[in-house]
This record gives structure tokens, sequence and C-alpha cells, in this order.
């Protein structure tokens, strides 16, 4: 509390991110859904070539290189892409340009009660009434409970997180044609992490409603550089331009924009890696089970767990062992801990701590 902060920066519960390791620390870091795996070998060769006198001068507005990639990669047009310093940016200018103030119609918008914590951070800086919507007991969204409910607009991650789930995209259609006159937010971050994904990108082409938020930072291995993109409709896309130029014409710095370029472009690379991710995400699954781990059917590069001991002990007993993962100190989500796939080295220490933590809770 400060008597020099407005009332908002007073009352404002901030996001929390993952607990990020001191310089020179080593850790196994399984808390922030990192990708375990080095981008692209294009990057460096991107990095290589780039000319460093070109850092002198601003960077492209609309990051048409970076458009242009994207809009390949997803097999839209590139009037159909925005760029942004990252997912969370572009949701944030989603967040500004879609969904309307309280004072202005009262109407809230509608998000899951159990997902990406952020969201409600951006509702109540930008004034936005919100409604949570609970998730079923098994953690799974019901489309039907978007349908009927008085709003400003929708947002849910797909997969969700931190539960891990995901729903079909005929579930996501399902919604943005029951809400015509709202913009429905889809929020891919994860959902490269099933073999054979489908992206309500799919969908942009019927539905003028549905924005779709991609990040760089999980599949792409570029969590370092902050780069994420919408796609949706002309219409959507010219607003969120809109909204941005209102306020930083510059937000992709020209390293992120050639590094970007070079991840997207490489398909060969970027399902290499996924699908070593999934397949160590499988194991793992199998041995958490085995040691006495419940959790639902993960379509993201985490599990959400539930151990057969203390959640919280475990966590911290973790911690104390160099190993990270996420713990989020709420009911319900207190049950569970978020753990990040990393690499099958990584994932067998995991392993062997856990079986140690629990075999001490059981003879305690």
């Amino acid at each position: 509390m400060s008597k020099y902060w407005n009332k908002l920066i007073n009352d404002i519960e901030p996001y929390v991110a993952g607990e990020q390791p001191k310089p020179g620390q080593k850790v196994i870091k399984l808390n922030t859904n990192e990708n375990p795996y080095p981008p692209t070998p294009k990057v460096k060769e991107a990095l290589d070539s780039f000319n460093l006198a070109d850092l002198r001068l601003y960077p492209d507005t609309n990051s048409t290189i970076v458009m242009q990639a994207a809009a390949k990669f997803d097999g839209v047009s590139e009037k159909n892409i925005f760029c942004g310093n990252g997912s969370d940016e572009v949701l944030a200018i989603a967040f500004q340009t879609f969904f309307e103030k309280k004072a202005l119609t009262g109407l809230p918008v509608l998000m899951p009660d159990y997902s990406y914590s952020f969201y409600p951070v951006f509702s109540e800086f930008y004034d936005i009434r919100r409604k949570t919507i609970p998730l079923k007991e098994d953690f799974r969204l019901d489309p039907n409970d978007y349908i009927g409910v008085p709003n400003c607009g929708i947002v849910f991650a797909n997969p969700n997180a931190p539960t891990s789930r995901a729903i079909a995209v005929e579930d996501c259609a399902k919604i943005a044609e029951a809400n015509p006159d709202s913009v429905v937010i889809v929020d891919e971050a994860y959902v490269a992490f099933e073999e054979k994904y489908e992206s309500a990108v799919s969908l942009i082409g019927k539905y003028k409603n549905v924005c779709v938020i991609r990040t760089l930072s999980k599949a792409f291995s570029l969590a370092g550089i902050r780069l994420g993109y919408a796609v949706g409709s002309e219409e959507l896309i010219e607003g969120l331009k809109r909204a941005r130029d209102s306020f930083n014409s510059y937000p992709v710095d020209r390293l992120a924009q050639v590094v970007a370029e070079a991840a997207l472009l490489d398909v060969d690379y970027y399902n290499e890696t996924r699908t070593k991710i999934i397949a160590t995400r499988e194991r793992i699954v199998k041995e958490l089970k085995e040691i006495g781990f419940t959790m639902p059917p993960s379509s993201a590069n985490f599990v959400y767990a539930k151990p057969p001991v203390d959640c919280g002990t475990l966590y911290q007993n973790l911690r104390n062992k160099g190993i990270l993962v996420r713990y989020f100190n709420k009911p319900v989500l207190n049950e569970y801990l978020r753990i990040t796939i990393g690499t099958d080295e990584e994932m067998d220490e995991l392993i062997k701590a856990i079986k140690e933590e629990v075999r001490n809770a059981e003879n305690s």
C-alpha cells in the first residue's frame, strides 16, 4: 500500500509468476512450462547473420516477417495475424480491445474458475466485470455452460492451465456460434502437445468472433525472447492494431522478429521436439500413477497431478532437493502439483525424488 498509488494499484492482486532460480543456482526447473530442448539451430543461424547496425533503427511496427511466417505456419493470410511482445501482452491488448468496461455495459467476461490466473488480473486492471464458470469435477470445460449467459466476451485456455485438459474444436465452435456478438478468445499456448492436434484457427473463416492466441514460449523453445501472436478475422486484427498503436507502436524488437521467423519456418524441428515431450509425458503419467498419483488426462507439456501424500509438503521437500514444480496455495488447486515435462533425465530425477519422499511420508 502506498499513498502515491492510485486505488486500482492499491487494491489489485498482481499475477505471481513461477519461481525463477537465482543466477548460478543449479536446479531442475519444472515449474513454468518451458520447453526442455533448445530452439531450432535455424535461430542461431538467424542471429549470426543479423546486422548489428540495424539495432539503431526502430523495428517494423507490424513484425511483417513474423506475420508472414506465422501465416504460413497456420495456413492463413498475414492479414489474419497480429504480433506482440509475448502472448501475455497480446492477451492484455485483446482484453482492452474486445471487452467493455463495467460502466459501459455491466456485462461480464466469462472465464473458467480454474484457469490462467492472468485472466482475472487483466479483468481487474482494465475494470472489466468477470463471471467465472465452474469446470466440471473432472476439470472438464463444458461448452454448454457458456451458452445463454449474458456477457461482453469469453476467454479460456485450450488446453486449460493449470488443469491440462483440452476440449474439441467443435466445442470451441459451439461457444462461438452461441455468442455471435461477443469475441471468444481461445488461448492456445499448449495446443501443440497432442500428437494430432486441431487448432481453433480452423474456425476463423466461419466465425468472425474467434480470436486465437499463440505463443512461441512453449513448443518453439523461445520463452526468452517474448513473442506471441493472435489469429483472427481481419476485423479483429485491425482492432488489435488500433489498440496497440495507441500506446506502443514498436512492441517486438528486431532480434525477436528474426528469431521468431526462423523458428516458425522450421516445422520439422517443431514437430521433433513436441513429439519427444509427448512421449516423455506419457511415460511420466504412467510412473506417477504407479506411485499413487491421480490426474486428469493431459494435452499439455505438463501434468496436473494429485500426490498420495500432503501436496504442500511434497512441493517444499522437492524444492529443498533443487527440483522446482508449481504449487498453487488455493482451495482445490492446493491438492495438486503442476509438473512441467522436462528431459527424460530430468524426469528420472524427479521420479526418484518423489518415490523417496512418498516412502518417507508413509514411514513417518
